[in-house]
């Protein structure tokens, strides 16, 4: 469970650049809930992605993970809880290892107290298993360099990387934006295949309303750092993207006009 009360953040405060990324947000998201994010650049998606990993710490409000605060925690305090897949297809792996290894690494990851062991036949065996679920015919290829794979394979080993030790959290920052349809397609469908199987708490920053209606249980709009939707499946399995695109204007029409209200309200009593 993911529960993010009041959040508010800036980036440049009292300055000219200064940017208000999160004003007081509101996020509940229950055991394997499924949540696609959509909005505009700026609008406060990968901020609020961010303010989960503890990439930063907010500059007020909380964030608590399975009933825990973690408010005050970094990131590495987080890490045994929480996963993540980038946009870019070469972060979060070493390009001159080889799969198996980053694989391995991966594995290692959360058993600090466990003995470390090598690439014997029987990890071999059982990576090998995982990966041949890619369907990206790499299983014979576990001892090629990570360098080597194109865009897709190297995100769908990172997705797999990321999901191998069933982390509470996932966390999908655009993941399939910097690739091909066909490669982003395969890439989402293994997505719904690892939430699905191991109920992983996910949330997915998408600029696609398409994707962000095809997969998840809820879609959530972000505008000017808020949550100005939390669209659940029962409404959404309805809806096309045009009727996204048309309740995001309506709501950023309804806010000019309210601003323009107020400034005639100014005016008038200036």
């Amino acid at each position: 469970m993911i529960k993010i009360e009041k959040a508010h953040k800036k980036f440049n405060p009292g300055t000219v650049n200064e940017v208000y990324a999160l004003q007081g947000a509101n996020v509940h998201i229950k055991d394997g809930d499924f949540v696609t994010i959509i909005g505009t650049n700026g609008s406060g998606k990968t901020t609020l992605l961010n303010s989960i990993a503890g990439t930063f710490l907010l500059d007020s409000g909380k964030v608590f993970i399975n009933g825990v605060d973690l408010s005050s925690k970094p990131d590495y305090k987080r890490a045994k809880l929480i996963a993540r897949v980038f946009q870019n297809p070469f972060t979060g792996t070493s390009a001159k290892m080889s799969i198996a290894e980053n694989l391995h690494i991966a594995y290692l990851r959360d058993r600090r107290k466990a003995p470390k062991f090598g690439l014997n036949k029987r990890h071999l065996a059982f990576l090998k298993e995982e990966v041949k679920h890619l369907e990206m015919q790499l299983e014979d290829r576990l001892f090629d360099t990570i360098g080597t794979l194109s865009g897709g394979q190297r995100q769908a080993l990172t997705l797999l990387m990321a999901v191998i030790n069933k982390p509470k959290v996932l966390l999908l920052d655009e993941h399939t934006a910097a690739l091909d349809p066909k490669s982003a397609d395969k890439v989402l469908k293994l997505t719904k295949h690892y939430v699905e199987k191991y109920k992983l708490s996910t949330v997915m920053i998408t600029h696609s309303m398409q994707q962000a209606l095809d997969y998840g249980n809820r879609t959530i709009m972000m505008h000017k750092g808020k949550i100005i939707e939390d669209i659940p499946f029962e409404e959404k399995k309805w809806l096309t993207s045009d009727d996204l695109l048309e309740k995001f204007n309506n709501i950023r029409k309804n806010e000019m006009l309210n601003k323009e209200m107020l400034s005639d309200l100014t005016a008038a009593y200036a």
